[in-house]
């Protein structure tokens, strides 16, 4: 009888539950929906188009390198806290809740412009949360979180380092830096207009007031080599010196100025990349596919492209669908305003409604009603801009 007892615990010690071996697995994936898919997507055409010789001119690889190096010295960025204070100086200055949420999301608009849509959520939604929580006005945090959603999918449009899709499809097509600029322009101005309207008419005009004060300051001479890096970063995207000049040179500081930054990076996004540059290179070389996409972009390019946001993402879409049509202004155009519609339309949603249900889990299904009613509400009115273009 002792004998059996004491063997008892130390089987249980050695066994463990296959279920504690994949929560982290699951929890991974939940985190990764899109790397996921992006994978499984890769390996099923690898099937279809065995690996060969031709899978090497599939991958664009200025816009892996400028993408990493845009992300690297943002982290670098965070990590001294720069956009916090500056936008909570902004804040600040802002005295009542309508013009607070406004300062919000054009500094979440203008930042999706400068460091990209998913890092200007990352980095502005828990100063949004911040503003509202230390007021006493999250009752308010779902229309905040959408539209700083909103204008960090549309404030991107406009640059070509703004959105990981424009940045691609810049080089791709070697689109000159001012014909892109003017492309965009018209539905950038008309998605400010919009956000403007909307936080007009279902925001009141309350008085703020945030006793909490922030004492941090910026470290000079990390900001100005950060900001040098960032300038650097930006010359690359627009062509002026060689990419490899960014590679070599942004790691090298990083790595003695901040491992932290280098670590933070969002690798998932640059494996997502990967994956669909195999997943579409693969599907453009089955004639079926081949003819069935080009057939359909020739009918409609712009129409096409925003439909197929909504069901595989703005960023895969692009990498697609750019290897059946040379119409890039309507390409750029749908894959841009896209972004707006399902929860799936860009991976920058998927970011904003993780941090809304993170603080408000039990209001999951209203959350999805008021972003399905605002997004969808917004591709109309842009997609029918567009389309008069």
């Amino acid at each position: 009888m002792l004998h059996q007892k004491s063997l008892h615990p130390k089987h249980s010690h050695h066994h463990v539950p296959s279920g504690e071996i994949l929560a982290p697995v699951g929890r991974w994936i939940r985190k990764n929906v899109v790397l996921t898919v992006a994978a499984i997507a890769a390996l099923v055409t690898s099937c279809i188009v065995p690996p060969d010789a031709q899978y090497a001119s599939y991958f664009d690889w200025k816009t892996l390198t400028c993408l990493f190096c845009v992300l690297a010295v943002v982290c670098a960025l965070k990590n001294i806290r720069f956009f916090t204070i500056l936008a909570r100086k902004i804040v600040d200055c802002t005295g009542n809740l309508r013009t607070s949420v406004l300062t919000l999301v054009y500094i979440t608009f203008i930042g999706s412009m400068l460091i990209a849509n998913d890092m200007a959520l990352l980095t502005f939604l828990p100063l949004g949360y911040f503003v509202l929580s230390s007021t006493g006005k999250t009752k308010h945090m779902a229309f905040v979180f959408i539209m700083q959603n909103i204008a960090a999918n549309l404030g991107g449009m406009l640059t070509p380092f703004g959105n990981p899709q424009n940045l691609y499809l810049y080089t791709k097509f070697q689109i000159p830096t001012g014909e892109f600029m003017s492309i965009m322009l018209l539905p950038f101005l008309a998605s400010i207009a919009l956000i403007t309207l909307c936080c007009f008419v279902f925001l009141p005009k309350e008085p703020l007031s945030i006793t909490e004060t922030c004492n941090a300051h910026l470290p000079v001479g990390r900001t100005l080599v950060y900001l040098l890096l960032f300038a650097l970063s930006i010359v690359i995207v627009f062509r002026i010196i060689p990419y490899q000049i960014g590679l070599i040179v942004i790691p090298a500081v990083l790595l003695w100025m901040d491992r932290d930054a280098l670590k933070k990076v969002d690798y998932p996004l640059l494996l997502t990349f990967v994956c669909f540059f195999i997943f579409s290179g693969n599907l453009a070389r089955v004639p079926a596919v081949n003819d069935l996409f080009s057939a359909l972009l020739a009918k409609n390019t712009l129409l096409f492209s925003t439909l197929s946001c909504q069901v595989i993402s703005n960023v895969p879409s692009a990498i697609l669908l750019s290897q059946f049509t040379s119409d890039y202004p309507a390409l750029l155009l749908g894959v841009n305003i896209g972004g707006t519609g399902t929860l799936i339309a860009s991976l920058a949603s998927l970011i904003t409604f993780r941090e809304y249900t993170s603080h408000n889990p039990d209001s999951t299904v209203a959350y999805l009603g008021k972003f399905s009613a605002f997004n969808f509400g917004f591709l109309a009115v842009l997609l029918l801009l567009c389309s008069l273009l």
